[in-house]
């Protein structure tokens, strides 16, 4: 049995070290892990070259992105070939060029700026990838430098504008693809036609338009290295911004000219003759571009039925590429602008709305909401308020004929004034006003008449009677009935128009009545196309419904025949050529004035009223320099005699159906509880002109009101006082 014992362990390492080859082990290890490394990389790298390939065969180059395929809308007048206005945004205002329309100058400039070896690569920069991917490691964005044109060209024209790795990725490979299946040449025009220079233009085409107002193909060298050194930022080269912006691209401008000699694309002579300064300096402020003149109302009338009738997005209408026709008629549209424009008082702050309407279908075949919707964009036509004066009493007539209280031959005393207890306001200050005290316009005076002559003569003394005798909740019933939209509020006043109503409202109303009592819901789209020809064309249908029956139409028609020949709208009468029928209306102090009328086949109302721009405020119409007082048989009848006469220029003279005399039996109202002495009928007509009574009361508002359509930029009318106007309060006049 062996007596040696262990050796003590720190005893061990000096026998090892005594031993021949006792660092080998150590070496070998060693080797094996370096060999494990090289192999681990090897097979990391066809792991990763196989990954790369694989990747490339399965990445399929995408549809171009929706910016890219973005086109301006077209709306078209009613005949859908002549363009009315075209709708862009940034993204829809874009012009495609083919190469050989860009001139080689901005070829060049592009290509000394953003990638001199264009045509030598093959589409990727492996150098600048790797910067932007240790950028991308360090916390920077992925895609810091590195893009070649071709990459731009992808990520703008395929992908998101996302900054991340993985776009990064598929940029890479869709761009070595594109490289392969696409000619520099091609990848080049792409490229310029896509990328966005600022200004609301995307492709050089409109760019170049935007700056310069000259066509891509005759862009000078110091013109297309302004363009191309925008691209890098707009809001940092445009030079109308600002000193900074204008120095930033005198840097630049200057850098790819340079470039350009560099690469002998434009000679020293041609780079000392290149004058950046003087062309930074033509280069005009920019305006974003806003539909304006007459037709920005039609415009914007028609984007917001396709919004709330056809549930079409802002998108859709400005970059979907959509051919809209609207129902308005060239010719009558151009008649209505010339129509106010020749007629119109000589006065600043009057305004004037315009609304052109077929009978029993609905369409708008004109339109006037003011002058320049981009200076203000409040639509006159179908926006703007005005107290609805005496063209209110025709619906106070129809509701009297309809609840069997009158018929259009029951007479009523015209003296003037009146006094009528349910027209008294206690409260007042003023005697006659506590009286309750109506007065004709001019203090008009008449005997005992039919409604045809008070409908003629715009009575209001007997429009009172009648409408006290009727009920107010029967004349807002009326008038709702027959298309009035705006918001009524029933009061023994009403029949004079205390209600705030827009020029559309009147328009539709009385054409309704025109159509012998179908009334239409007014719209202004006929049709939409759309870029896609799968897509079914939609077409509007008219949306109808009789609301009055004929024969009380036909009695209606008659007495508002009346105004027409020989009464407050004579004018007509004498001018027009033809039968019409027709109400003016005054309001009280003249803050509006009207003349609603209609022949078979169209229907018009004009408007006016005069307000404080800043304010907003209603300012009255009366003893104006050039004007005199504005009445409803003035200014209102003569633009719309001068636009029915050109409107109606060879179409067919119509006839009104023949008086139905329904209600023949009916026999008329007592007398008013308190009145005055009867006064002695007037032999002479009525003035369509002639001023109220300086005793008349103020109306029951001092202000038009607007529809909360209009943007902040609008000038901001006062809204009309809260609660119901007072039923003692004297109604307006006229």
């Amino acid at each position: 049995m062996s007596q040696r014992q262990p050796r003590p362990r720190p005893d061990a390492p000096r026998r090892a070290a005594a031993r021949p080859g006792a660092a080998a082990p150590k070496t070998s290890r060693t080797r094996r892990w370096l060999r494990r490394v090289v192999w681990a990389g090897l097979g990391a790298f066809v792991l990763g070259l196989a990954g790369f390939f694989v990747a490339y065969a399965m990445t399929d180059i995408p549809q171009p992105n929706e910016m890219v395929t973005a086109e301006a809308s077209t709306v078209y007048y009613s005949d859908g070939k002549t363009v009315l206005a075209r709708l862009s945004d940034e993204g829809g205002n874009r012009q495609s060029v083919p190469l050989a329309d860009i001139s080689e100058n901005m070829q060049h400039a592009i290509l000394a700026a953003e990638d001199r070896d264009f045509y030598q690569n093959s589409g990727i920069s492996p150098t600048g990838i790797a910067r932007a991917v240790w950028v991308a490691v360090k916390g920077g964005q992925a895609t810091q430098g590195g893009s070649t044109i071709t990459q731009q060209y992808v990520k703008n024209y395929f992908l998101t504008q996302d900054r991340t790795l993985t776009r990064k990725a598929k940029e890479i490979l869709i761009s070595l693809k594109i490289d392969k299946q696409q000619s520099k040449d091609e990848i080049l025009t792409n490229y310029l036609n896509t990328i966005y220079y600022g200004r609301g233009a995307y492709g050089i085409e409109t760019a170049s338009q935007a700056y310069f107002k000259k066509s891509a193909k005759n862009l000078t060298p110091a013109e297309a290295a302004v363009l191309a050194s925008v691209i890098r930022g707009p809001s940092f080269y445009d030079p109308t911004l600002g000193d900074e912006q204008k120095a930033n691209a005198q840097e630049r401008s200057a850098y790819i000219l340079d470039a350009m000699v560099a690469k002998k694309w434009l000679s020293q002579e041609d780079r000392d003759q290149a004058d950046v300064d003087e062309v930074l300096d033509r280069i005009q402020p920019y305006k974003p571009k806003q539909l304006g003149g007459t037709n920005g109302y039609v415009v914007d009338l028609v984007k917001k039925e396709l919004t709330s009738k056809y549930k079409l997005s802002d998108t859709d209408i400005q970059r979907g590429g959509l051919k809209v026709v609207s129902t308005v008629e060239r010719a009558k549209q151009y008649a209505a602008v010339t129509a106010v424009r020749d007629q119109r008082p000589d006065v600043e702050d009057v305004h004037e709305g315009l609304v052109s309407v077929r009978p029993g279908n609905g369409a708008i075949v004109a339109l006037y909401g003011g002058e320049d919707f981009a200076d203000r964009p409040l639509n006159n036509a179908t926006q703007a308020k005005m107290q609805a004066g005496s063209t209110f009493k025709i619906f106070t007539l129809i509701a009297a004929l309809q609840e069997k209280k009158a018929s259009i031959r029951s007479t009523f005393p015209g003296y003037s004034p009146q006094y009528f207890e349910e027209f008294a306001d206690p409260a007042s200050s003023d005697s006659e006003t506590r009286r309750g005290r109506v007065k004709n316009f001019g203090n008009e005076q008449f005997g005992n008449i039919d409604l045809l002559t008070a409908t003629g003569h715009s009575v209001n003394t007997v429009y009172a009677a009648l409408n006290i005798e009727v009920g107010p909740k029967n004349t807002m019933a009326a008038a709702q009935d027959a298309g009035v939209r705006s918001k009524l509020e029933a009061n023994v006043a009403d029949v004079l128009g205390t209600d705030y109503v827009t020029v559309l409202d009147m328009a539709n109303a009385y054409a309704t009545i025109a159509a012998q009592g179908v009334r239409a819901e007014p719209y202004i789209v006929k049709e939409i196309r759309f870029p896609d020809e799968k897509q079914p064309v939609v077409k509007a249908k008219p949306k109808t419904k009789r609301v009055f029956d004929e024969d009380l139409m036909a009695d209606v028609i008659t007495a508002m025949q009346e105004p027409v020949n020989g009464g407050t709208a004579r004018y007509v009468g004498e001018n027009l050529g033809r039968p019409a029928a027709g109400k003016t209306g005054t309001s009280e102090s003249f803050r509006s004035a009207w003349f609603d009328g209609y022949v078979p086949q169209l229907a018009t109302a004009v408007g006016l009223y005069r307000s404080d721009d800043k304010t907003g405020k209603e300012l009255q119409m009366e003893n104006l320099p050039n004007a005199g007082n504005i009445t409803g048989g003035t200014f209102p009848t003569r633009i719309w005699t001068e636009y029915m006469k050109a409107a109606l220029e060879g179409s067919d003279v119509r006839e009104f159906p023949q008086p139905a005399n329904i209600n023949k039996d009916v026999l008329p109202p007592p007398p008013p509880t308190t009145q005055a002495p009867q006064p002695t009928q007037s032999s002479a007509p009525p003035s369509s002109s002639a001023p109220p009574s300086s005793s008349a009361p103020p109306s029951p508002s001092d202000r038009p009101t607007q529809t909360p359509e209009p943007s902040a930029t609008l000038p901001s009318l006062p809204g009309r006082p809260s609660g119901s106007p007072s039923p003692n309060a004297s109604p307006p006049t006229g």
